[in-house]
C-alpha cells in the first residue's frame, strides 16, 4: 500500500496543461489510481512548494520537459472508495497553465509513456475523464 492510499487528509496534487504546435503533453499513468489512463502530467505538491514550483518539478520529473508554470486554470476533487466503502484515495488537484521551455519528451518517474497528443488522437486513447473535462474547458477539444 502506498502512502497515497487510505489517507488521513486530502493530498494536494498539481498538474500542468502544456501545449506545443497544436498538441498537448500527456502521460500514461503507471500507478493507481488511474493506472493505464492518459492524463495531464503532474503529481503531489511538496511542503513549502508553490503550485507553480510543484508543477515545474513534477513535469520535469515525469516527462523530461521544462516548463514555466502560470496561473491555475482548473481544479477538481478525486475521491475513490474501495470495495468495502473505505476511502482509498482523496486528492485535490489543481492544474496550471504552462509554457513549454524545452526538453525532449520521455516517460520517467511514474509514467508508463509520455508524448505530445493532437486533438484527433484523443479518441483512440484511454483518457481520464477529468483530463477530457480540462481539455474541453481550455478549448483544446470541442464539447
Amino acid at each position: 500500500m502506498s502512502r497515497r492510499e487510505y489517507p488521513q487528509r486530502p493530498i494536494v496534487g498539481v498538474g500542468a496543461v502544456v501545449c506545443k504546435d497544436g498538441k498537448v503533453l500527456l502521460v500514461q499513468r503507471a500507478a493507481p489510481p488511474s493506472r493505464g489512463l492518459w492524463a495531464i502530467p503532474g503529481g503531489s505538491l511538496e511542503v513549502g512548494e508553490t503550485l507553480q514550483e510543484g508543477a515545474e518539478r513534477e513535469i520535469l520529473e515525469e516527462t523530461g520537459v521544462r516548463i514555466k508554470a502560470g496561473e491555475p486554470v482548473y481544479a477538481f476533487d478525486f475521491i475513490q472508495y474501495d470495495d468495502q466503502k473505505r476511502l482509498q484515495y482523496h486528492f485535490v488537484i489543481v492544474d496550471v497553465e504552462a509554457e513549454y521551455l524545452g526538453g525532449e519528451v520521455r516517460a520517467a518517474d511514474d509514467a508508463l509513456a509520455a508524448r505530445w497528443v493532437a486533438p484527433a488522437e484523443l479518441a483512440d486513447l484511454p483518457v481520464s475523464a477529468n483530463t477530457l473535462k480540462i481539455l474541453r474547458a481550455r478549448g483544446f477539444i470541442r464539447p
